[in-house]
């Protein structure tokens, strides 16, 4: 079994307030900025980050304007 180092695992975070493609793309941008890469699912209110620590997405978000919490 190969295991992924922390940045590269898939972290998923609920974030209720995002709701249009502008809060899709400011997150996209934000987390790009900490080298990682996001994909953002605006129905489902959610957000997959890899290549960076949970931590440094999670602030990268909240540098956005936007409330992550980790996906339930």
């Amino acid at each position: 079994m190969i295991q992924l180092s922390p940045s590269e695992e898939a972290m998923i975070f609920d974030v209720p307030d995002m709701t249009c493609g502008h809060c899709k793309a400011a997150v996209e941008k934000a987390v790009a900025a900490k080298e990682g890469q996001a994909q953002v699912d605006l129905d489902r209110k959610r957000v997959t980050v890899t290549g960076i620590d949970p931590d440094t997405a999670r602030q990268a978000i909240i540098e956005t304007g936007y409330s992550p919490t980790p996906a339930s």
